[in-house]
């Protein structure tokens, strides 16, 4: 009953000024269309549209708002020609990301009104995130008003973490007052990778040890024991740990206090930190674009060489402490834009794991798999793997699991 009842969820990502939407069928679990809104309240907002399979379709729109922006999606999943519903009468929940749940959330919520109060609370942690999703909730309730709407937050997969792990050594009464603390993002990638490897290896996800590297324009690794993060690498903000695209990841925190005796202000040295920083900042060549930077690098430019170099120092300590920390590991996990398709970015990360037992095979690592996949030696201990993630269908199954499980519990 709860498979007929809630069959066709909608995933809505809603950004500042940008709306995403997928649509899911969870008989099968496959994406049926999906589309991207941007430039809402701009001359020039559009919409990009693609039904599983098909081309895509682009054009401009009128979108003042992300409820307009909403209204036009729903009318492309609805269209006689191009849409894959009858009517909207047929999707029957949305999932929607939100970044921020402080340790409010550790887990999906359904959204009530009160869920949406503490959305609003969290937003002084994510000043640009958590407005725009509660935006794109609302425009939801408004245009389907009878479907039940599941928030699935970045940060709850990361609440497993143990206090010692996730406070910072400042004074307590800052954690304590302004819950400053590391919180953790990308918790819905790495989720969702976590559980692809256990189904892959072939073991509970309970018995295994897993090092998940989300590496994209934004990064992370996560240490996962048992199906629990133990630890991870961004903080109370998605700035520090790993060299991103446009981010600094750790740096000394006196330099903000240096630039600031320079004549910076508060607003130029954030903007500094998290849009001119990382591979744009490094590489010479102003790209925050991993792509980029390894074409650079290959026609001799030192400064991309050492960008290159940097990042794969970077990711390699952070794996080693994770793999001392939790004891070993099953299985080092490679995801995202950077992790699935960069031939050199792994290998200048696996390059450096000879410790840990984990060598790169070229030939598996340069054959760019486009499914799960091992791509270290046969002799390595522990193996790497590269498995793609879907944030997206992982909201779309916390979203069915979350209302059947309601469902369940009411008896119906």
């Amino acid at each position: 009953m709860p498979q007929k009842k809630y069959d066709k969820i909608l995933v809505v990502n809603s950004g500042s000024s940008s709306l995403k939407f997928m649509l899911f069928s969870m008989a099968t679990e496959t994406m049926m269309a999906k589309g991207l809104v941007e430039r809402i309240g701009t001359p020039q907002a559009n919409i990009v549209y693609q039904r599983d399979g098909e081309p895509k379709i682009a054009q401009g729109i009128s979108a003042e708002n992300h409820g307009k922006a909403l209204a036009m999606a729903c009318k492309m999943l609805a269209d006689p020609e191009i849409g894959v519903v009858k009517s909207l009468r047929d999707v029957n929940a949305i999932g929607h990301r939100v970044v921020h749940g402080a340790e409010e959330f550790s887990d999906s919520v359904a959204i009530t009104e009160d869920v949406k109060s503490s959305i609003k609370e969290c937003s002084d942690l994510a000043p640009l995130h958590n407005p725009a999703n509660l935006d794109g909730i609302v425009a939801c309730e408004t245009v389907f008003p009878n479907v039940p709407n599941v928030a699935v937050f970045d940060t709850a997969f990361h609440q497993s973490m143990p206090k010692h792990a996730f406070m910072y050594a400042i004074p307590q009464k800052y954690y304590e007052e302004y819950g400053i603390r590391k919180y953790g993002f990308h918790g819905t990638s790495h989720k969702f990778v976590a559980q692809a490897a256990a189904d892959f290896l072939k073991r509970p996800l309970e018995d295994l040890k897993l090092i998940t590297c989300h590496l994209g324009n934004g990064s992370s690794i996560a240490a996962i024991n048992g199906g629990k993060v133990l630890d991870t690498t961004m903080g109370m903000t998605p700035l520090p740990g790993l060299i991103m695209g446009t981010r600094c990841g750790d740096i000394d925190p006196a330099i903000i206090f240096f630039l600031a005796r320079k004549g910076m202000s508060i607003d130029e040295i954030d903007n500094v930190l998290n849009k001119q920083s990382g591979l744009t900042g490094i590489n010479g060549i102003g790209s925050g674009d991993m792509r980029d930077t390894v074409n650079a690098a290959a026609q001799g430019k030192a400064s991309a060489e050492n960008a290159l170099n940097m990042f794969g120092h970077r990711v390699a300590l952070y794996i080693g402490g994770y793999y001392t920390l939790l004891g070993g590991a099953d299985a080092i996990i490679f995801t995202g834009g950077i992790g699935e398709n960069s031939i050199p970015g792994r290998k200048v990360i696996i390059s450096r794991l000879a410790a840990i037992g984990c060598e790169l095979d070229e030939a598996k690592n340069k054959a760019q798999p486009s499914t799960v996949s091992v791509i270290s030696t046969d002799k390595s201990r522990t193996p790497a793997i590269i498995i793609p993630t879907n944030e997206e269908l992982m909201i779309a199954r916390e979203t069915f699991r979350l209302l059947a499980s309601n469902l369940k519990r009411k008896g119906e």
